[in-house]
């Protein structure tokens, strides 16, 4: 049984590395890490290897492969530890937390504690003091879908 899976083993070249290496990386668009894409580019790698050393036993390129895999996937953890990246729009779904600091005019008089305002396509109801129609606000913060509000000063 394990004469032929040998067998199998011993008769890859650098082509077979490499669908290897282009059938994992394609697997990391579906996969939720970046752990697939080092484990492409390590067979990616063993081609070239295997391409430019013909003769190399398969023995070796297996365990260059998990060499290169491994210490891959090791490095990118600990860099990756040190630089996380920067989300573009950490507030996407609080759309609410999105208008913090920013003025707005009122639509409807805040009247014991409650008015409206309208941003872009949807009219708010925000919470502040009372204040007449047509008056400047400055979103504060949100409480669900509430807006918190208070006057806009003059600067």
């Amino acid at each position: 049984m394990i004469d032929p899976i040998i067998t199998w083993l011993a008769s890859l070249d650098f082509w077979s590395w490499w669908i290897l290496g282009l059938a994992l990386v394609i697997l990391e668009v579906f996969a939720p890490s970046t752990f697939f894409l080092w484990l492409g580019i390590a067979a990616g790698i063993v081609g070239i290897v295997a391409w430019i050393f013909p003769g190399m036993a398969w023995e070796y390129e297996w365990i260059l492969f998990a060499v290169i895999a491994i210490a891959s996937i090791v490095l990118s953890r600990l860099f990756l530890k040190k630089h996380p990246g920067v989300e573009d729009n950490t507030k996407l779904n609080q759309r609410g937390a999105q208008y913090i600091g920013r003025q707005f005019t009122l639509t409807e008089a805040i009247r014991n504690g409650r008015g409206k305002i309208h941003v872009d396509d949807t009219q708010w109801t925000v919470e502040g003091p009372d204040t007449d129609l047509s008056q400047v606000v400055r979103v504060t913060g949100v409480d669900g879908t509430l807006l918190i509000v208070e006057p806009a000063t003059k600067e």
